[in-house]
């Protein structure tokens, strides 16, 4: 059975102009996320880790990775020259076999790794071996050569929304986040600071993802959504409410009591002649802040009540005010 022609760049999903740079990024990426570690019995996985390590054995390999894109596109004809016996010796340049005397190897994990990994079971494929020779990469009881092994690999951070209310975000307030994965269920406590802001991230930090081989977890990220307040509207640090006046306060002036988020009453001084809409502030009485120390103001926006009755001696002081409009 001819051997299946495998398109390393495809697997790390680079150009064929792709930099040693960019091909440890793509790696490294596509082995956080197949890592047997972080899924185990996944078959699937496991498969899919096989063909992005091999891929990057060849392609961060210098010369591997010359003598692969040698033969790359001539892969039907090198499938020929193997199903009729590898007859004339190589016809690609170099011999794919082993060449004499001592070798370095570049491997991106080590025999011992994939020893622990899977076992006695060999990590690459038939393409591999057919083209570097089993001393291209030794089954993994192998440890001949020098080996180059990959760092461990840092747990992948999680992204969770926490939604709280508005006095929670002017108190501070915690959320448990349940997170579920390689067989289990946790659950994290985070802490939600005063005065955090609607769509700001909270970290929990080695929260995250296990990482592999020892390596650090990753981060739990929540990011916060505060609920809609029926009388409060926040404007960055500051509030504002609407605030009803009655019509002779408006005229005359005088005080209202005015409510706070943190569950006081304030004092509102109103000016005599204060119209409809008009904005008066109410200093240190708006959200915590986040640095800084201190707090917003609380903008309270006048609407003034009119009588929903008239006494007759209202509607005399009123039929008095609408005489003089008009003179």
């Amino acid at each position: 059975m001819p051997t299946a022609f495998q398109d390393y760049y495809a697997i790390l999903g680079v150009p064929r102009t792709a930099t040693q740079k960019e091909i440890k990024a793509a790696f490294r990426k596509l082995a956080r996320k197949h890592h047997p570690d972080l899924n185990q019995n996944d078959a699937g996985a496991e498969r899919k880790f096989k063909e992005i390590n091999e891929a990057n054995e060849v392609l961060s390999d210098p010369e591997k990775r010359r003598r692969y894109d040698e033969v790359g596109p001539r892969w039907r004809e090198y499938e020929a020259w193997e199903k009729a016996g590898k007859p004339g010796g190589a016809p690609f340049g170099s011999a794919p076999g082993p060449a004499g005397g001592p070798q370095v190897e570049y491997r991106t994990v080590s025999p011992e790794d994939l020893e622990g990994m899977f076992g006695n079971a060999d990590p690459f494929s038939d393409f591999f071996h057919s083209m570097f020779g089993r001393s291209g990469g030794a089954t993994p009881t192998s440890g001949r050569g020098r080996t180059r092994n990959v760092p461990a690999l840092r747990g992948e951070d999680v992204q969770g929304t926490a939604e709280i209310t508005l006095e929670e975000a002017y108190s501070g307030t915690t959320r448990t986040i349940e997170l579920s994965g390689s067989g289990r269920t946790r659950r994290v406590e985070i802490t939600i600071p005063a005065g955090v802001a609607d769509g700001a991230r909270v970290r929990a930090a080695g929260q995250g993802g296990s990482g592999s081989a020892g390596a650090q977890s990753g981060d739990l990220f929540v990011q916060v959504r505060l609920s809609p307040h029926p009388r409060f509207v926040r404007e960055g640090d500051d509030l504002r409410e609407r605030v009803e006046v009655p019509l002779d306060v408006a005229l005359l002036g005088g005080e209202v009591p005015v409510r706070t988020l943190r569950g006081t009453t304030a004092q509102l001084r109103v000016s005599p002649g204060t119209q409809n809409g008009a904005r008066l502030r109410l200093r240190g009485l708006g959200m915590p802040k986040l640095r800084g120390g201190g707090h917003g103001d609380l903008t309270a926006e006048i609407v003034v009540r009119l009588p929903e009755r008239l006494s007759d001696a209202a509607r005399s002081l009123a039929e008095q005010l609408r005489v003089e409009r008009a003179g």
